[in-house]
């Protein structure tokens, strides 16, 4: 029977990989510091009753040197997420917790057999895009100044012609151009290098956006979906940054629990960096009018003029990598949403928490208006 150590698993991805796990046949210990952001109820209920739960925080020496004890495969969910203003505490729990991880595995040397690692194709500058005349190129990151002037387009590197979006592969520049990215680079990274090092295989697997029952309804700085339904509940507008025709690939939480399991059993995907998604992009603007009509609540979104500076126009997967391996989604986008609905329906006290938060990044400089708008 393996035993398994899940970091994060009472979050919205590693609480699914448990649960699949658990039906797997698998031995389970979840560690997890119940992140007040997220669960501001403390534990939640879905914590499954067959799994070791162990409330404790990834940085403690201590606690993350007991958590690996008698564990063949680690599944490191665990980070810190979102669009949120604190630069420090993004680095400490990803960057430093996953190096401190890898060094108790080393000096212990700990009989682990393989890690998974959390990455996020929040790693890539600006995704993939075809130039009518230099066909597939890899742009960099949009200007400020650029934005500022309300041009959300992607542009062609070389020429300066506007691209058409297309799906990114593995081999895309990453650098990430948030804190939150630039973690996430640290984080496959340093997995990555330590599995190479080690003779211990490693994968790192960049999720598109995930979504599904048990996505904080608390937390105001990440998770579209989660965000525009508690705005709707609440009888406000869904805000939309940019002019809402970003796209995103969203992948529902059972799906990519899936993929964390392919990772573990299949030696196809060692030493990689996997991108997992559907391969379909969807626009923001569709997904508020997707929530809206689900709900019933006939609310227009609203786009105020902001964007987030380093935050990708477009993002398709190109799952050819996961997919050779084995890996399909099982769950369309229709499906999903209607079940996080039904989800989120069944939470008592589902408030608002995006409009104060929104005061904050922009006081903070993370989100910014466009210039005409202050005209």
């Amino acid at each position: 029977m393996k035993r398994a150590l899940v970091t994060g698993g009472a979050g919205l991805i590693g609480s699914h990989l448990a649960d699949l796990l658990v039906r797997e046949g698998w031995t389970v210990r979840v560690l997890d510091n119940l992140e007040p952001q997220t669960h501001r109820r403390g534990k939640p209920d879905w914590i499954n009753k067959h799994v070791e739960f162990v409330e404790g925080d990834l940085r403690d020496r201590e606690t993350i040197s007991a958590a690996l004890d008698k564990i063949d495969i680690v599944f490191h969910e665990a980070a810190y997420g979102g669009y949120m203003p604190e630069i420090a505490k993004y680095v400490h729990v990803n960057s430093f917790g996953t190096a401190q991880m890898l060094e108790v595995i080393r000096e212990k040397k700990l009989s682990i057999q393989k890690i998974i690692v959390a990455s996020s194709q929040a790693v890539y500058s600006e995704g993939a895009g075809i130039c009518p005349n230099h066909g597939l190129v890899f742009p960099p990151v949009r200007p400020i100044e650029q934005l500022r002037k309300g041009d959300w387009e992607v542009h062609c590197p070389i020429c300066g012609a506007i691209t058409k979006s297309a799906p990114t592969p593995e081999n895309a520049p990453v650098g990430g151009e948030t804190v939150y990215g630039l973690t996430k680079v640290d984080q496959e990274k340093l997995v990555l290098l330590w599995g190479k090092q080690m003779g211990i295989p490693a994968v790192a697997l960049r999720y598109s956006c995930t979504y599904g029952p048990r996505q904080s309804i608390f937390n105001p700085y990440t998770g579209v979906i989660a965000i525009f339904c508690t705005r709707l509940l609440n009888n406000l507008p869904p805000v939309l940054y940019e002019d809402g025709e970003q796209t995103r690939d969203f992948s529902f939480v059972e799906d990519i629990a899936r993929a964390n399991l392919l990772a573990a059993e299949t030696d196809k995907l060692d030493g990689l960096a996997v991108n997992v998604g559907c391969g379909k992009g969807t626009t923001i603007r569709e997904i508020a009018d997707r929530v809206s009509d689900a709900l019933k609540i006939d609310i227009e979104p609203e786009a105020r003029g902001e964007f987030r500076p380093g935050e990708m126009r477009h993002l398709t997967t190109d799952a050819t990598r996961v997919r050779a391996a084995g890996y399909e989604p099982h769950v369309d986008l229709a499906t999903g949403i209607a079940r996080y609905l039904d989800w989120i329906r069944s939470q008592f006290s589902v408030r608002d928490y995006f409009s104060e938060a929104a005061t904050i990044l922009r006081n903070k400089g993370i989100v910014h208006q466009v210039e005409r708008a202050r005209q």
